[in-house]
């Protein structure tokens, strides 16, 4: 959904809400946040938007936010044709916000389901999270700043966040929002205090909301990245997909704490899952390219790496990635190209010093000379330990044992994969790189390498009794056959389910698992007969085909002349001149 740049952190989060929404209902595949907002602002055509994300059906609209008011269009259009199944406009009071997204979640899965086949749709998917809303903007601004994964976004999240749980302090989502910031922000700079700040966040979230899955999400974090504690880590990434099976983030977390234990089969299955869903994540592929490289299959790594900077250019993870990569497959001509053309490259100088090193048979002139005082620098800040690997590949084992150990003890960032980082292979000759190992990795501090990684799925249970379902069908057929409802051009499946005087969720369930028909095929086909009956008839000659579909209960031309043909084979023009005497 696209939005005016002043308000796009309001447009983005209630978009955002309107995906988890629809999350919730089971059976229904929605993109995620990444890929979905990949498109934002872009004038595609839905087809091949179709084609990326391999979906049948895209939400498309604007949000608007003008004082107390806010405005949402939207639109359900086939990836297939472009048609389109439903289009709304909302114009509501900013205080009904929760009410107002909870009304269009619920009829954007309504319309799925009747176009497509059964759901089971709650009576709400939207939860009102707080009831003041300057604490909801701020919250909104904040997770704006959060999602940008850089120091100043982090930064800013933090200030916006804290702000927003002293105007209400029984809203939890800025406390887990802290929570993940500071556990982050504390395991990537060393900085114990953050964590603890974090712990204290996390406690006060889950005092409001025992199961959150950002909330999960963040007490995984803080365990892994924070304090390496791999077994804790493991339960809460998995909690949170517990509760949000569709939150790729928590799936992501999980695969790169597989990927530092070294189970990495099971991590390549979780990756290849999530991009199921969220098919345009550049981070995603990062995190399966940062596998294969530690497999070392630096083949199969640059393939995700171009995949993930195809959709992102400017992603640094991927881009030095890139660069380890190139060096560990003696490619200095598209290395040096790359640092050349790259404005974004992680310690260029260091990267052409590290591939001499490596890689001493290749007759390159590089300057190393001033290698001594790269491995003074602080290389802060950066996603790899340049410093270690220059110590490693100038022998000077010892010292690079001395860091590592010292890093390890601090819980340093991409160190946490040292067991597997092929350029420290020189260190493994090592008692003590050993030791590290085993102090680290030993079995007992590990989650278990077993997982019935194959979801076993049941038949969907009967909604109705089979007395139910005669009573239903007979409600039915006298209702369409004598009372013509299906000519209300209007009618939705929650109104006939109305009419019958059962759930719609039971009357969906009975058409597609009874009749084996979705809401809009049964009705419509009702509608077609119709038609087919007036249109032979001499005293409807002085009406249009379209006069007569609309009277049939056709609510527009394209849906009318698009199911006549799919349903009968022919357009209804050809129809009625083949039937004609």
């Amino acid at each position: 959904m696209s939005a005016d740049l002043e308000n796009e952190y309001f447009s983005d989060g209630i978009t955002e809400e309107i995906i988890n929404a629809l999350t919730t209902v089971k059976g229904l595949k929605v993109i995620a946040r990444t890929s979905s907002f990949a498109f934002k602002n872009k004038n595609i055509d839905v087809r091949s938007i179709g084609k990326q994300l391999g979906v049948s059906t895209v939400l498309e609209g604007s949000v608007r936010k003008a004082k107390n008011r806010v405005r949402i269009t939207a639109q359900l259009i086939s990836t297939n044709d472009g048609t389109h199944f439903w289009s709304r406009n909302f114009d509501r009071d900013l205080e009904d916000i929760f009410a107002l997204q909870d009304e269009v979640s619920l009829l954007i899965a309504d319309q799925i389901r009747e176009n497509f086949g059964h759901l089971n749709i709650q009576k709400n998917l939207i939860e009102p999270p707080t009831k003041n809303m300057e604490a909801y903007d701020l919250y909104l601004k904040g997770r704006y700043q959060h999602l940008m994964w850089d120091g100043k976004g982090i930064a800013n999240a933090i200030e916006l966040y804290e702000q927003c749980v002293v105007i209400d302090p029984s809203f939890a989502l800025p406390y887990f929002g802290l929570a993940y910031c500071y556990a982050m922000a504390g395991s990537w700079g060393n900085n114990q205090g953050l964590l603890q700040m974090s712990e204290e966040k996390l406690s006060k979230g889950f005092k409001l909301d025992k199961q959150s899955y950002v909330g999960n999400f963040s007490k995984a974090t803080l365990s892994f990245w924070g304090k390496w504690d791999f077994i804790n880590g493991h339960k809460f990434f998995q909690k949170a997909i517990e509760f949000n099976p569709s939150y790729t983030e928590a799936e992501e977390g999980l695969c790169e704490l597989y990927t530092a234990v070294g189970y990495f089969e099971k991590a390549l299955w979780h990756t290849d899952n999530i991009l199921k869903i969220n098919p345009l994540s550049p981070n995603h592929y990062f995190t399966k390219a940062n596998i294969h490289y530690l497999n070392e299959d630096y083949t199969k790594a640059l393939e995700y790496i171009e995949t993930s900077l195809s959709i992102n250019p400017n992603f640094t993870h991927s881009i030095a990635l890139k660069q380890l990569c190139l060096i560990l497959t003696k490619d200095y001509e598209n290395l040096n190209d790359f640092l050349s053309q790259t404005p974004l490259a992680e310690r260029p100088a260091e990267c052409r010093v590290l591939y001499k090193l490596v890689n001493s048979e290749d007759k390159i002139d590089i300057d190393i000379s001033r290698v001594s005082s790269m491995i003074k620098e602080n290389s802060g800040g950066t996603l790899f330990p340049w410093q270690l690997f220059l110590l490693v590949h100038l022998d000077k084992h010892e010292m690079a044992l001395d860091f590592l150990e010292e890093n390890i003890k601090m819980h340093t960032g991409q160190i946490i994969n040292f067991m597997n980082i092929p350029l420290l292979k020189p260190l493994h000759q090592y008692q003590r790189f050993q030791d590290l190992v085993q102090a680290t990795f030993r079995i007992e501090l590990l989650p278990p390498n077993s997982e019935n990684k194959i979801r076993i799925t049941t038949p969907p249970k009967a909604l109705m009794s089979d007395a139910e379902i005669n009573i239903a069908l007979d409600v039915l057929e006298k209702g369409m056959q004598e009372e013509k409802w299906f000519q209300n051009p209007s009618l939705s499946l929650r109104e006939l389910a109305e009419n019958v005087n059962i759930s719609s969720n039971k009357l969906s369930w009975l058409l597609n698992e009874q009749i084996g028909q979705n809401f809009n095929e049964y009705i419509n086909s009702f509608r077609v007969e119709n038609f087919k009956e007036n249109a032979l008839n001499p005293a409807n000659s002085h009406l249009t085909l379209l006069a007569l579909a609309y009277e049939s209960g056709f609510s527009s031309k394209s849906v009318f002349n698009a199911y006549f043909k799919k349903n009968q084979g022919m357009t209804p023009k050809a129809w009625l001149r083949s039937n004609q005497i």
